[in-house]
């Protein structure tokens, strides 16, 4: 098989032009290779290079290639670990967008009564929007208007300056709209990242570490108490140890994979799956979706129940959403990379340093020279 001939947008969006494809093939193409090289040595040892991670623009996918698709649950597991009881939980999640933590955001509406009509979610990385922004600052506002509210104003997301605000009034709540992740982690380039560290082959006292537990713990490559950190990095590795060279298929995203709405009812005996609806994305890669039931039903969404209670957040139904990424793996035992016998471990260490992959800030892309989009802590 060939090279990739350049990377896509997520979900192979529309929305940029012909420089802001090619920003954005360059953005991801580099954030690869610098993640593959890894971090510095004389910063952080035991954690370069990542050598059976690659860039599918440089190097061939062999014809032994078969994709593997990682999925995780929505609801943010650092609350339902530190709440007492599904009420708490829910409140907590629909609360804030920075705890919504698993690549997946949202927002809800209610009626006039306090129930819900809608909840909107969104999987799109910060980085695409920070591009788009520099490109064609009026698509921004047009999609803001089409997908949150006919309203925004174009000095509603951008400074005096023409700087785009991530955070602007309608995207960075629960209740005024969702255009694209916020939450200080939800970042491709933490997608990135972790996937590449997660390649490395770990053999701790003679001891090949397997578990999700054990490999995030000593590869640092993200949040242990997470849905997604120590799965992905432990399905990763599960493909490294088979002795192949692994990347992130095209293209790079976060996806939603599927709702599940086992266990619901409408009170008209509908199917309450007919009402989730992906609106933004291609119908492999969507990367934005919508809850929300048709007027002529007569009911809302806050009529439907989920095992027999009504719902009144937002948080319930991401009990029943899954996220993916995908990843791509050939070339199956012919790697002659050696594990690492040690964990990672930095060479001036900080407090954060202890606690994983660094919570991402948006970066400020250039069609020129798109800058590294993740540090490690």
């Amino acid at each position: 098989m060939t090279k990739l001939p350049s990377y896509n947008p997520p979900g192979h969006l529309t929305d940029l032009d012909g420089a802001g494809l090619k920003a954005w093939d360059t953005f991801i193409s580099d954030s690869v290779d610098r993640a593959a090289q890894g971090p510095d040595p004389s910063e952080v040892l035991n954690d370069s290079p990542r050598s059976q991670y690659y860039n599918l623009t440089r190097t061939d996918t062999d014809a032994d290639a078969t994709e593997a698709t990682v999925t995780w649950t929505a609801f943010p597991r650092t609350i339902k670990l530190t709440s007492l009881g599904d009420l708490q939980r829910w409140k907590r999640a629909d609360a804030s967008r920075d705890v919504q933590d698993e690549y997946c955001e949202w927002s809800v509406t209610r009626g006039t009564d306090g129930k819900i009509t809608k909840v909107t979610f969104t999987c799109e990385g910060p980085e695409y929007w920070s591009l788009l922004a520099q490109t064609d600052p009026a698509a921004v506002l047009a999609l803001y208007r089409q997908f949150v509210d006919p309203g925004v104003q174009h000095g509603d997301l951008f400074a005096v300056d023409g700087t785009y605000n991530p955070r602007n009034r309608w995207n960075d709540s629960t209740s005024h709209g969702a255009m694209h992740l916020v939450q200080r982690n939800n970042t491709l380039g933490a997608e990135i990242e972790l996937a590449a560290a997660a390649t490395i082959v770990r053999v701790i006292d003679g001891e090949e570490l397997t578990t999700e537990q054990q490999l995030v713990q000593c590869s640092m490559y993200g949040q242990a108490e997470r849905n997604s950190d120590p799965h992905i990095g432990g399905s990763v590795n599960a493909i490294a140890r088979q002795k192949a060279d692994i990347a992130l298929a095209d293209p790079v995203g976060l996806y939603f994979n599927d709702l599940s709405t086992d266990g619901w009812a409408a009170p008209d005996g509908s199917d309450p799956k007919d009402y989730w609806t992906y609106v933004r994305g291609d119908a492999d890669h969507p990367v934005r979706a919508v809850y929300e039931v048709p007027q002529e039903r007569g009911f809302t969404v806050g009529d439907i129940t989920i095992n027999g209670k009504p719902i009144q957040f937002g948080a319930q139904i991401t009990d029943f959403i899954t996220i993916r990424l995908t990843a791509v793996a050939c070339r199956f035992g012919r790697s002659t990379t050696e594990p690492k016998t040690a964990c990672v471990q930095f060479i001036q260490p900080t407090p954060a340093a202890a606690s994983g992959l660094a919570a991402e800030a948006v970066p400020t892309l250039r069609l020129t020279a798109p800058p590294s989009s993740v540090s490690r802590r």
